[in-house]
C-alpha cells in the first residue's frame, strides 16, 4: 500500500464491518483499492473479493494490493454488480462505499442476490457520505425497505468526518432462510 492518506469515510466503515481475521468479504464498487487494503490488513487467515465496473480502478486496486493478491488472499474483478455472481454463502461481510444504485432505484434484485452471497450471521453494510444531512433521512428511508424485502434486517449507524455532514451505514442481517 502506498503512503496516501485514508479518507476518513473510507476508515469508518471499515470499522463497522468488525471484522473477524477469518472472514471473507466482497467489496462492491471498491475503486483504486483503499478499503481494500484496510480490510486487508485486519484478515490474517480470510480473504477479500472485490468487484468495480472500472477497469482502470481495478488496475490500481490490484496493483495496491499486489502483496495479497500474489498469495491468493485478494481477488479485483471487473465488473458490474448486476452481471456479477458467487455461489451462496460465500461472504461474511459484505460492503460497499458511496455506491448510489441502492437509493437511487428500486435495488431489490441486486440486494436479493448479496442475501444470497451471505453465509449464515453475516452481513451487508452500505455505507455513504452523503453531500448534507437531508440525504442521510433520504438514503435510509429509500434502501430500509428494500433491504427487509429481501429478509435483511436494517440497523442505521451514524458518524461524522471532521468535513462532512455526516455518514450513514445501512447494517443488514439476514433474519430468515434465503432460499
Amino acid at each position: 500500500m502506498t503512503g496516501q492518506p485514508i479518507p476518513e469515510r473510507i476508515s469508518w466503515a471499515v470499522g463497522t464491518l468488525d471484522l473477524m481475521p477469518s472472514d471473507r468479504v466482497l467489496e462492491i464498487g471498491c475503486g483504486r483499492g483503499l478499503a481494500a487494503a484496510l480490510v486487508l490488513g485486519r484478515l490474517t487467515e480470510g480473504s477479500l473479493a472485490a468487484i468495480d465496473r472500472s477497469a482502470a480502478a481495478i488496475a490500481a486496486a490490484a496493483q495496491r494490493n499486489s502483496r495479497d493478491v500474489a498469495a491468493g488472499r485478494a481477488n479485483f474483478l471487473v465488473a458490474a454488480l448486476e452481471e456479477s455472481a458467487f455461489p451462496a454463502g460465500s461472504f461474511d461481510r459484505i460492503f460497499s462505499i458511496n455506491v448510489n444504485l441502492f437509493w437511487t432505484r428500486d435495488p431489490v434484485r441486486e440486494l436479493g442476490a448479496l442475501r444470497r452471497w451471505l453465509a449464515p450471521g453475516g452481513s451487508l453494510h452500505l455505507c455513504w457520505e452523503p453531500p448534507h444531512p437531508g440525504r442521510v433521512k433520504e438514503i435510509v428511508a429509500a434502501v430500509t425497505p428494500a433491504m427487509e424485502a429481501c429478509g435483511l434486517a436494517a440497523t442505521v449507524l451514524t458518524g461524522r468526518t471532521s468535513r462532512s455532514a455526516g455518514l450513514v451505514c445501512l447494517v443488514g442481517r439476514a433474519h430468515h432462510d434465503p432460499s
